[in-house]
């Protein structure tokens, strides 16, 4: 009777740490399977807070100017006021602009150029030597902010390494271990960017 109250308790711990397995990797896409779903930030600078941006607007000095993004992720311009910078790469935001402008201005031609770049702030949660909040320069790699963190602890699942990504859309992805340490390979290249959270489970 003992035996058979022991091995129904083994077998519901069991099917516990499967649900709870299937809950953690729920909802999360493989960084192999991302495609189209959301890119990977392929080299692509993108707007962060605290970025000095140039933007000038062709035969339009009163228009152009040079403005830091603030803490809401935004900047103001002349005419169009309050605008969304931040989470855009400059050529997708000085094509916004422009078509905020043409009812305004003829033909408005807008470049964007960063002329100075913020820290790249990243919070690494989960099991990890060192949680919190760390900073990298501009283009890091997932590696990197790992490294920072002191590395996975010895509790770290190593398959259960995600990234939370709001912009353009929220998703989060899956790394494993294996695919980080390889040198080749979409996780290899993948591209921390601003607001990015990284989990350790």
């Amino acid at each position: 009777m003992e035996r058979g109250r022991w091995t129904a308790c083994v077998a519901v711990g069991c099917l516990a740490a499967i649900l709870a397995a299937c809950a953690s990797t729920a909802g999360s896409i493989p960084i192999d399977q991302l495609n189209d779903v959301q890119e990977a930030a392929d080299g692509e600078y993108t707007i962060g807070v605290g970025d000095l941006l140039s933007i000038q607007v062709f035969n339009q000095e009163n228009i152009s100017g040079r403005m830091r993004v603030r803490s809401d992720g935004r900047i103001s311009l002349p005419l169009v006021n309050d605008v969304d910078a931040a989470g855009k790469a400059p050529a997708k935001l000085a094509t916004e602009l422009e078509t905020s402008l043409k009812s305004m201005v003829l033909n408005p031609r807008v470049t964007v150029i960063v002329e100075e770049s913020s820290p790249l702030s990243i919070s690494v949660l989960g099991e990890v030597r060192e949680p919190g909040l760390h900073e990298l320069k501009r283009g890091a790699r997932l590696t990197q902010i790992l490294a920072a963190a002191g590395g996975l602890s010895n509790f770290a699942h190593k398959d259960r390494i995600f990234v939370v990504r709001n912009t353009p859309k929220q998703v989060r992805i899956r790394f494993t271990y294996d695919q980080l340490t390889k040198a080749f390979g979409p996780a290899s290249s993948f591209v921390l960017q601003p607001g990015d959270v990284v989990v350790v489970e």
